[in-house]
């Protein structure tokens, strides 16, 4: 149980640090970062919208930060899954607008879905840090269930986005890698797809959190830092490992919690 319960805690301070340097990018650009908060999917010149991207800043900052006491955890918690709520909300008019100038096919749909997976997977570990007790475990029967199933679909979104999209996400896979791009592209969605099928079916789920939560580690260190060194002053290359690290931390705090779950129902002797 204490390995379960370190890989939760472990998870909890990258999604909080992942979260915090979000919203200190959102602070130091004045503004959303493109990539990972669509504010301009609803139109241009929105009135507000810088205002907005500092309250929206400062609100990560402080939620971020709550998450490092145990008094302030569950309004942290709280706090967080209402902004990465929001952000899922800021990608909705791409599901009308990126078929309409890209065409419609399963590919650019499932390519949206996925930018509001990586959303809602924050958002998810929000609310399970939310739904928790002092102890650990859900103050609600159904937190979990819900959950995990957030996780599981957007995990197997993650992947046909990655398969359905291979020319797209040869960019992200650095050239000197043997033995091609294309192979990476396709392995890492094969592991996305099983990684989702594992945590919706209950089956080696703990190991697909934990596996999935690595996966998204390496990124951070072998392909989202050369975007930074591309172009240092693109709020999206900051932004895109801030929002990756946080994805790392929401999957290991799903397999924190889903394995003290399981001890937790083992009979006692």
């Amino acid at each position: 149980m204490s390995s379960d319960r370190g890989l939760s805690s472990l998870g909890l301070y990258l999604y909080a640090f992942g979260t915090f340097a979000a919203g200190v990018f959102d602070l130091l650009w004045g503004n959303f970062d493109a990539s990972h908060q669509p504010l301009q999917a609803w139109g241009d010149n929105i009135p507000g919208a810088t205002i907005f991207a500092y309250v929206t800043g400062v609100w990560m900052v402080i939620g971020a930060l709550a998450l490092l006491w145990r008094r302030s955890q569950r309004a942290g918690g709280a706090a967080l899954a209402v902004i990465y709520f929001i952000f899922a909300i800021f990608w909705l008019p791409r599901f009308y607008t990126a078929p309409h100038y890209l065409g419609h096919r399963f590919a650019v749909y499932i390519g949206v879905f996925a930018g509001v997976g990586i959303e809602l997977i924050a958002f998810a570990a929000g609310m399970m840090l939310w739904a928790s007790t002092e102890t650990g475990k859900p103050s609600q029967p159904g937190a979990i269930v819900a959950i995990r199933w957030v996780f599981g679909t957007c995990a197997i979104g993650f992947g046909l986005s990655h398969l359905t999209n291979i020319k797209d996400m040869l960019i992200y896979v650095p050239k000197w890698l043997p033995p091609g791009a294309e192979f990476w592209v396709i392995v890492t969605g094969i592991c996305f797809v099983a990684a989702g099928l594992a945590i919706l079916a209950g089956i080696l789920d703990v190991l697909a959190c934990w596996l999935l939560g690595l996966m998204f580690l390496v990124f951070n260190f072998t392909i989202l830092p050369t975007f930074i060194f591309a172009d240092p002053k693109h709020h999206a290359a900051w932004g895109g490992n801030a929002y990756n690290l946080a994805a790392v931390g929401s999957a290991w705090v799903l397999a924190g919690a889903l394995g003290t779950r399981k001890q937790n129902k083992k009979p006692r002797s």
